[in-house]
């Protein structure tokens, strides 16, 4: 067990690293900047909040974790705050996030929740997604927390916490994404699963044997140390497991999970890989056909990030919808679908969000059945799916590390010398630059030490010249991205 300096129960308040609360969660290195005193005082903090926000004289809050080696100790000391602030705990103990999300709506009374998580980050990072009443609890919710602990402003108290199950009624809600779908249809489908050693690995193979179909999974035994490749489906290295077990058993297509499962991602039957926005638009599509218009002529609304693809917007707008652009971050896209009122929403790194027949989370197992319902309904592979979306030349997100200091620095630099120019992008989420080209983008990430960019055009060479346009303007704040990025 990894300690801080100091008590676990502080007297005179606790004071997180600087670099712990960040824009959408809680994250940080497990022995240097995250410790179990973090832990005991973010419990501490979160229960005051929901205490005094309840009508119930102990609230409840559900609690989960993830896989990490780390994350049973930081569950336990969270749970110890919890309880010390007169909070009724609910744990479920390992569980993907989307699992802990749905106990957060399912169960009874239930008024907040944590998950113990690292997502997809390395091994020994961890940290807390928190949702309150429903909604995500982020930015300057996550700084009152930080203010709350550094002056103790917590309410006592001795709350008890109970072990549950949740895991059947959540494997249940899964399955009821496809009770639209084809039964001879779906009895046929051939898929492939990679958990990545992730915390979905016991829901997943619980799943897989109540599903029709065939169904093979990589990788399912929770290990954090992640010792077959990374959990992180949106980069192309760690999905070679699964496009090799797609290739060798001739399969209809493959999902992975992050370390958490609320991301996904899709390779088609060919091993070509389906890029969140693709994915989003693929649904899109299927959903809002089957919608139908809303009392009173409105259109549903369908929920992208300011990284995807402009084909993704359009295909949207084709298939009935109003497309609504949202900045980056899951929840950004959670707050800005609560605000429009939209079915679905999604992220080019694999968030996808389902208020259609569902609770409206991110939930990447959910999108892996609802993939299979779409095949099923619609009588057309992935691979013929993915033919059908008009063809550009995109980038992937090129993600590059940059001094921390720099980080937001540089996206403020860009933009002055746009302006100079006499150009506009649109600023919901750093700079996005449309032009004859096409269009870029160039942002600073909110959980990590680092710029993304991307670049999408009708043409390569038009794809080239706004990625030139992209490094040349790093070169004048005195960043080169290196070539592998």
């Amino acid at each position: 067990m990894v300690l801080a300096p100091g008590p676990l129960h502080p007297r005179g308040g606790h004071v997180f690293d600087a670099s712990l609360l960040r824009a959408y969660d809680v994250r940080g290195v497990y022995g240097a900047t995250l410790f179990e005193a973090d832990a005991y005082a973010m419990g501490r903090s979160f229960g005051s909040v929901v205490r005094r926000r309840s009508s119930f004289e102990t609230p409840k809050v559900v609690v989960g974790r993830d896989g990490r080696l780390s994350s049973p100790q930081l569950e336990q000391a969270l749970v110890e705050g919890l309880c010390e602030s007169g909070v009724a705990v609910i744990r479920i103990g390992l569980a993907p996030s989307p699992m802990l999300y749905f106990a957060e709506r399912s169960l009874e009374d239930v008024e907040g929740g944590i998950e113990v998580t690292g997502s997809h980050n390395p091994p020994d990072h961890n940290g807390f997604k928190i949702v309150l009443g429903g909604r995500p609890f982020f930015g300057a919710d996550l700084a009152q927390l930080g203010d709350m602990a550094a002056r103790a402003d917590w309410m006592e108290g001795m709350g008890a916490a109970e072990g549950r199950d949740v895991a059947p009624d959540y494997i249940a809600a899964l399955r009821g994404g496809l009770c639209q779908a084809d039964p001879d249809a779906l009895a046929r489908l051939r898929v492939a699963w990679d958990v990545g050693n992730g915390a979905a690995g016991p829901i997943v193979e619980s799943l897989c044997r109540q599903l029709p179909g065939t169904h093979h999974v990589l990788h399912p035994c929770v290990d954090g140390r992640f010792p077959n490749h990374h959990p992180d489906p949106t980069l192309p290295e760690n999905l070679t497991d699964l496009q090799a077990l797609v290739a060798a058993k001739s399969l209809d297509f493959g999902v992975a999970f992050d370390g958490d499962a609320d991301r996904i991602g899709v390779v088609d039957g060919e091993g070509r890989i389906v890029w969140g926005d693709q994915l989003l638009a693929l649904l899109a599509r299927d959903i809002l056909a089957h919608h139908g218009e809303r009392g009173g002529g409105m259109r549903p609304s369908v929920v992208g990030d300011v990284k995807m693809s402009a084909t993704t917007f359009a295909q949207i707008e084709a298939a009935g919808g109003v497309p609504v652009m949202a900045p980056s971050g899951h929840s950004h896209i959670k707050s800005t679908m609560k605000a429009t009122g939209a079915i679905l929403g999604g992220e080019m790194s694999g968030h996808l969000f389902f208020a259609d027949r569902y609770f409206g989370f991110d939930d990447g197992i959910y999108a892996a059945v609802r993939m299979m319902a779409l095949v099923a309904q619609v009588g057309r592979s992935v691979a013929d799916l993915l033919d059908s979306l008009p063809r550009t030349f995109a980038t992937p997100e090129l993600r590059f590390a940059v001094p921390p200091a720099r980080r937001t620095a540089v996206v403020a630099e860009v933009g002055e010398r746009l302006a100079q120019e006499g150009l506009v992008p649109v600023t919901l989420d750093g700079l996005r630059l449309d032009g004859p080209d096409g269009w870029w983008l160039l942002r600073a990430s909110n959980t990590q030490d680092m710029l993304t960019a991307r670049a999408e055009s009708t043409s390569e060479e038009g794809l080239a010249r706004l990625v030139g346009q992209i490094d040349a303007q790093l070169a004048l704040s005195g960043i080169v991205r290196p070539r592998e990025a």
